[in-house]
């Protein structure tokens, strides 16, 4: 008999990455990624800031520069995530980089 390896795909989880806590600087990284809603729709997370930020100020800046709504959502085990509507991923990396907020080799963006 032959054993393969077969991998069944499941639903893909944008967060995974950073569950896995025991990587070695994981949690000094900040993640912005996209989630895909319905249709075109899409929405940009941002997560891993440092808490001594508000979240809501920088939240307020940030939809002031792209003319897009967005929140502040509390979650369980990544705590603070802004989020924002449409694609903003590139957006919102150069925003954070020229605000001082994190250095550029801080920031990983994923999503297709």
């Amino acid at each position: 008999m032959v054993d393969i390896d077969v991998q069944i795909p499941s639903a893909f989880d944008p967060f995974a990455e950073a569950k896995d806590s025991g990587a070695p600087g994981a949690k000094e990284y900040v993640h912005i990624r996209i989630q895909q809603r319905n249709g075109k729709k899409s929405l940009t997370t941002v997560q891993g800031l440092r808490k001594q930020f508000s979240y809501e100020k920088i939240l307020k800046d940030l939809k002031k520069e792209f003319c897009c709504n967005g929140n502040v959502v509390q979650d369980k085990e990544l705590g603070k995530v802004i989020q924002l509507q449409g694609d903003q991923r590139k957006n919102v990396s150069h925003f954070l980089v020229t605000a001082g907020v994190v250095k550029k080799d801080q920031i990983k963006i994923h999503g297709f």
